[in-house]
């Protein structure tokens, strides 16, 4: 038993894993990898220089797209250290704290996107439903309010999850699977009853992406009434288009979470590199789509980073 109490502490040092079966090429697997993180990281600070920037930006939209730009910057970040340093030096060990602190931001930045896709749903259906009050509705004052709520409720949530990790036992291996450390993964190693620390980390789960995902739908069945009770069919062609990059955004990160938790669930007999390929497609996706497709689909967005580019070109 203190054997067992001693690795508790913070002396414990986990291992993280590349792409089981494909040590021998992680250096080229860094290539694809190190391209996705300089979109992601070039792509949504572009869009937050040019919100900030260009005053014509200054709208509760694009306020809400710079928060989402924000979390994308603060998910990418996250991994970013671990996941290369194990394809270019082999730098697996973490320390339990490192590896809770890792945790707790990957986490954080997650329930964070899933709470400002709700809150861009939001913004759309009152810039559709009542578009004379939108202005008065949205304010900066409401919209500083919601990015505070965001992060609060993130921490709230994800705080007892995390500090419920401390007071578990790892007597077993210290292999993690991932690239990155994913709360089920650390459970998994503990050899004491993580009953507590499962059914938190379920109501953490349903109780942010699942609660989110149900109001963002609600959202949506709102704003296609709205729509649809709109006479010209040009208005309604231009309202829904004006959701378009949002469905989009909504779509690259909904689709990897559920993806990747029916392979947990189902895909057991899968190589072991399908399972991480795909955790760590979870986590880049979203981050590398987003600036693209609001880049693409947003008219402003599109002329705002192609002037930022153009007046950057100029200086040098």
């Amino acid at each position: 038993m203190p054997n067992s109490q001693n690795t508790t502490t913070s002396s414990i040092i986990f291992l993280l894993t590349g792409v089981p079966g494909l040590e021998g090429f992680h250096i080229w697997i860094s290539i694809p990898f190190c391209f996705l993180y300089a979109t992601a990281l070039s792509g949504n600070s572009l869009i937050l220089f040019a919100i900030i920037t260009q005053p014509s930006l200054h709208e509760p939209m694009y306020y809400f797209l710079s928060m989402l730009s924000t979390t994308d910057l603060g998910l990418s970040i996250s991994t970013l250290a671990t996941m290369l340093g194990i394809f270019w030096f082999n730098a697996r060990e973490i320390s339990f704290n490192a590896c809770l602190s890792q945790m707790f931001f990957i986490q954080l930045f997650t329930v964070m996107e899933s709470s400002v896709l709700l809150a861009m749903a939001f913004d759309r259906y009152v810039a559709i439903s009542n578009p004379l009050r939108y202005s008065s509705v949205l304010t900066d004052l409401k919209i500083a309010q919601i990015g505070i709520a965001i992060v609060t409720r993130g921490t709230l949530i994800l705080t007892p999850m995390v500090v419920l990790l401390r007071r578990l036992s790892y007597c077993r291996s210290h292999v993690l699977h991932h690239s990155y450390c994913f709360h089920p993964d650390v459970m998994k190693l503990s050899c004491t009853d993580t009953r507590i620390n499962s059914a938190v980390g379920l109501t953490a789960l349903i109780s942010t992406a699942g609660v989110d995902s149900v109001f963002i739908i609600l959202s949506y069945v709102l704003i296609i009434q709205t729509v649809l009770s709109i006479a010209s069919p040009e208005e309604r062609k231009k309202a829904f288009s004006t959701c378009i990059s949002h469905i989009g955004a909504v779509a690259v990160f909904y689709i990897p979470l559920i993806s990747l938790s029916f392979v947990h669930r189902f895909g057991k007999g899968a190589p072991p590199y399908v399972h991480t390929l795909i955790a760590n497609a979870y986590l880049l996706i979203p981050p590398v789509m987003n600036p693209i497709i609001y880049s693409v689909k947003t008219k402003q967005i599109r002329k705002a980073v192609l002037k930022v580019l153009r007046s950057s070109m100029a200086k040098s």
